[in-house]
C-alpha cells in the first residue's frame, strides 16, 4: 500500500501535465483554466463544509455511544477529496471524484475495520511479572496506626513423655 502511495505521488505531476496537454487541446485554454479554478473553489468549499460537519458527526457518535469509525472514514475521504480538488489537475480531480463516491467510502471503511479488528482488538495473552508496593513514610506510619497492636504469646510447651 505504501509503495502504491509513493508511486502515485511520484507519477502524479507527470500525469497532471499530460492531462493538461491532452484536455487543453480538446477544450481550449479558457475552458481548461475555468475547470481548474472551479475545481479549486469546490475543494475549498468542500474542505470547509466537511470539516465542520465531521466534528459534529464525531461528537454525536461519541455522545450516543456509537462507534465513530464511519464518521472518521467519511471525514478523511472528504478531506482527501477536497485536497485533491485543490491541487490543479485533472487526474487529481478524478481521484477526488472516486473518493466522494459512497461505494469507495464503504469499501475503505470495511478495509480499515478489518485492519483494526485483527491488529488492535486481538488478545495477545497475559503479561506476567512481579511488583513491589513501595510506600512513603507518611503512608506507612498511617498504616501502622490503623493496625491493632500485635499480641505475642510467650507460651512454653512442655513435652511430657
Amino acid at each position: 500500500m505504501l509503495r502504491l502511495i509513493a508511486l502515485t505521488a511520484i507519477a502524479l505531476p507527470f500525469l497532471e501535465i499530460a492531462g493538461f496537454v491532452w484536455l487543453g487541446s480538446k477544450l481550449g485554454v479558457a475552458l481548461t483554466l475555468l475547470w481548474v479554478i472551479a475545481a479549486i473553489a469546490a475543494g475549498l468549499l468542500l474542505l470547509r463544509h466537511t470539516g465542520l460537519q465531521a466534528v459534529g458527526r464525531l461528537r454525536a457518535a461519541l455522545a450516543e455511544g456509537r462507534e465513530p469509525g464511519h464518521s472518521i472514514i467519511d471525514a478523511a475521504c472528504f478531506a482527501a477529496a477536497a485536497i485533491l480538488l485543490i491541487i490543479p489537475g485533472f487526474v487529481s480531480d478524478a481521484l477526488a471524484a472516486i473518493l466522494l463516491l459512497p461505494v469507495t467510502r464503504n469499501w475503505l471503511l470495511r478495509r480499515t475495520a478489518a485492519h483494526f479488528e485483527t491488529r488492535v482488538y486481538q488478545n495477545t495473552g497475559t503479561i506476567h511479572g512481579e511488583f513491589t508496593v513501595v510506600k512513603d513514610a507518611d503512608t506507612q506510619a498511617r498504616d501502622e496506626d490503623d493496625k491493632p497492636p500485635r499480641v505475642t504469646h510467650d507460651r512454653k510447651i512442655i513435652d511430657v513423655d
